[in-house]
C-alpha cells in the first residue's frame, strides 16, 4: 500500500509542528510557505519544501495538489489567504482539507466554503490547560463536538478501591467510563464489577456539561 501524501501550507508554529510530526512518522510531506527562511528551515525535515503563494491557483495546480491525500492549511493571521486557499483546494478536488481557524467567524466561513475539518489549536489547547489547572487529576481533555467531550483522569482519593458499580457514575452523571489504562494494559468497556486501582487512568466520555459536573463533584475536592 503506498504511503499517504500530505501537504502543509503555512509553516508557522502550528503548521511547522504538524510538518515535523508527520515527517517523523515517515510520511511524505510537502511543506509550503511564502517565507523563504521558513521553507529553508523545513527543507531538511519535509520530503519537499517549496516557496509559493497558495492563493495562486496555477501554483497549486503545478504542485499537483489535487493528488495529495490530505492538505493542512495552517496559514497564520491572513484570514483572506486562508479562505481563498481552501476554496481553490476544494475546487481542485483535494480529498481532505483541514484548516486552522483564527476565530469563530473564520470557522463559520470555512465550514460554508467546504473545509472538511476546522481546528482551533489555541482555543482547544486553552481548554485542555484549563481542565488541568482546575483539577490535578485531569491528564488530557478532548472536545469531540460542540456538546460532547472526552477526558483522561487519574483515579486517586475516594475513587480508589471502588468498583464501577459502587461509584455509579453513569447513573449519577450520565457519562461513561469507556476504558481504564492500568500500566501497559488497557481495559476496554470495563464491566461493572471492575475495581479501580491506584494509578489507574479512566477514559471518560459524555456531554461536556455532565463531565463538568463530574469534575466539580468528584475531582476538585481532591485537588491540592
Amino acid at each position: 500500500m503506498p504511503k499517504k501524501e500530505f501537504a502543509v501550507i503555512g509553516l508557522g508554529r502550528f503548521g511547522g509542528s504538524i510538518c515535523k510530526a508527520l515527517s517523523e512518522e515517515g510520511l511524505e510531506v510537502l511543506a509550503m510557505d511564502l517565507n523563504e527562511d521558513r521553507v529553508n528551515e523545513y527543507a531538511q525535515i519535509a520530503s519537499h519544501a517549496v516557496i509559493g503563494d497558495s492563493t495562486d491557483e496555477a501554483v497549486l495546480k503545478n504542485l499537483g495538489m489535487r493528488n495529495f491525500d490530505h492538505v493542512i492549511v495552517a496559514i497564520g493571521e491572513n484570514i483572506q489567504a486562508s479562505i481563498l486557499t481552501t476554496i481553490i483546494l476544494k475546487e481542485l478536488g483535494v480529498k481532505l482539507v483541514t484548516v486552522k481557524a483564527q476565530n469563530d467567524y473564520h470557522e463559520k466561513l470555512l465550514n460554508k466554503i467546504g473545509a472538511d475539518r476546522v481546528v482551533h489549536p489555541e482555543r482547544d489547547m486553552g481548554k485542555r490547560i484549563a481542565h488541568k489547572i482546575i483539577t490535578n487529576n485531569v491528564i488530557d481533555y478532548l472536545e469531540l463536538s460542540d456538546e460532547y467531550g472526552l477526558i483522561e483522569v487519574e483515579a486517586y482519593g475516594h475513587l480508589e478501591n471502588q468498583s464501577l458499580l459502587d461509584l455509579d457514575i453513569r447513573a449519577r452523571y450520565q457519562i461513561n467510563i469507556v476504558a481504564i489504562k492500568r500500566g501497559k494494559e488497557v481495559i476496554i468497556s470495563p464491566l461493572a464489577h471492575e475495581q479501580i486501582q491506584k494509578n489507574d487512568i479512566l477514559i471518560v466520555i459524555g456531554a461536556m456539561k455532565d463531565i463538568a459536573r463530574f469534575e466539580r463533584n468528584e475531582l476538585q475536592s481532591q485537588s491540592f
